[in-house]
């Protein structure tokens, strides 16, 4: 099992797939670092070699955020909106669709669970 930023990826699974397990690295990412290595896009993860996978992992580490960096850096930007308290903060800081989407009914997503409230019958 190859380990890369941190992730086991599976072995069993073709390389441009088994990338995306890494948090920060989506499909147009991953087939960016195949195409760059020159690593046929159909190879499974099992038949890559020793300094292949040290060469994606090289490449990851150089040129691309991952895994606890990139979450932290995203807690951290989300953390000064709620310091500023501009309306992106406030909104994630009483739990509610910082994006404009409707809340009057929908949003149970962000919300949570529907509670009931007593007495509320119309």
């Amino acid at each position: 099992m190859a380990r890369i930023a941190g992730v086991n990826i599976p072995t069993n699974k073709r390389v441009i797939i088994a990338l995306t397990y890494i948090h920060g690295i989506g499909p147009t990412s991953a087939k960016a670092i195949a195409d760059k290595l020159g690593i046929d896009h159909t190879r499974r993860v099992q038949d890559l070699s020793d300094a292949e996978v040290l060469s994606i992992r090289e490449t990851i580490d150089a040129e691309y955020m991952v895994e606890g960096d990139l979450r932290r850096e995203t807690a951290m930007n989300i953390k000064r909106l709620m310091d500023l308290r501009s309306y992106r903060g406030l909104r994630h800081r009483a739990k509610l669709p910082v994006r404009g989407q409707r809340t009057h009914t929908n949003a149970r997503t962000r919300k949570g669970k529907a509670k009931p409230i007593a007495g509320k019958k119309k």
